[in-house]
């Protein structure tokens, strides 16, 4: 039985430090019709509402930059992709930043609320600063900290303003759970760029952690063994995959924080698939597509292109 794929699009891009990611999503989109893929007419695409106008205007909250109009993006996130998922659907997220990816998660804890969620945090950052510790205040840094319901207070660095810490626990509560993950139920794959606050709490949590040199020594099928099998207790999973998580000279450097040595293109794509296949998992994300900083015309685009099609193909023939 085939399984109906949703293309969710969402180009704001307000929680990352550079522009144009909001590109991304449509970059990619035009590499599928100058390879003359069909896959974006061939399945549902939908989209949430873009809230870059926030970049137009100063921010309040230099700990938590944009955070007003994050919440937003969380709330329809989290309605969308309920929606999606009660339709029957596997909703594919095309997101420009990795900020919103909580609210992702979000819409899933509502669709499921009695399951335990499992998440595989394919990047090359943990993502899990909070408003308290972080040192851009770049809300893509903070989306599995609003998910976890982490502070991370014992690292604190930022004397965050009431206003700004009213906002953060509105953002950690989209969708009534305030803990929609459990640091148990956590996988990171190729992370590789983490700063001391994070690296404390990831050790304080024991947060399961794949490096590239385990991917690279181990093989795809053992890392993947490896990740089902800590995340075999959980109902549903959930599988992020930031672009940068690969080498950019393998690639390109089209994305916002490209960090070098990374995992290869085949090995994303090989590990995608394969987290595809396990039809626990119910909702995939991809992000962080940056055309404007490629310095290959639009490989980062054509390379995600590529993934996603044999992601597509997995999830409708699982």
């Amino acid at each position: 039985m085939s399984t109906n794929v949703t293309f969710l699009i969402n180009k704001s891009e307000i929680t990352a430090g550079t522009r144009g990611a909001s590109l991304g999503p449509d970059a990619i989109i035009t590499a599928a019709r100058k390879k003359e893929s069909y896959i974006f007419g061939e399945n549902t695409l939908d989209k949430i509402q873009n809230v870059n106008r926030y970049l137009d205007q100063p921010t309040k909250y230099p700990f938590a930059k944009r955070i007003d109009g994050l919440l937003s993006i969380y709330e329809e996130l989290n309605a969308k992709v309920s929606s999606i998922l009660k339709n029957n659907s596997f909703p594919i997220i095309l997101a420009a930043d990795h900020g919103s990816a909580g609210g992702t998660i979000s819409g899933l804890k509502s669709t499921f609320p009695d399951k335990r969620i499992g998440a595989v945090w394919i990047d090359a950052h943990a993502d899990i600063h909070t408003p308290y510790t972080t040192p851009s205040g770049n809300m893509h840094g903070m989306p599995l900290a609003s998910v976890m319901n982490i502070d991370n207070l014992e690292c604190k660095i930022n004397d965050v303003d009431a206003e700004t810490e009213a906002l953060w626990s509105q953002l950690k509560n989209v969708g009534g759970t305030s803990q929609k993950i459990y640091p148990d139920d956590v996988v990171y794959v190729a992370v590789r760029d983490t700063e001391e606050q994070e690296e404390r709490i990831i050790e304080k949590f024991g947060i399961k952690w794949f490096t590239v040199n385990d991917v690279r020594t181990q093989g795809i099928s053992a890392i993947v063994e490896g990740i089902n099998e800590h995340l075999k207790n959980c109902d549903i999973i959930y599988v992020t995959f930031d672009v940068d998580s690969m080498d950019p000279d393998m690639t390109s450097h089209g994305t916002g924080t490209p960090v070098p040595d990374g995992i290869s293109q085949l090995e994303a794509k090989d590990l995608l698939v394969a987290l595809a296949q396990n039809k626990k998992t119910a909702c995939i994300e991809i992000v962080e597509v940056n055309p404007c900083l490629d310095e290959k015309e639009n490989t980062m685009a054509e390379v995600t292109l590529d993934i996603l099609e044999a992601v597509t193909d997995t999830i409708k023939n699982r």
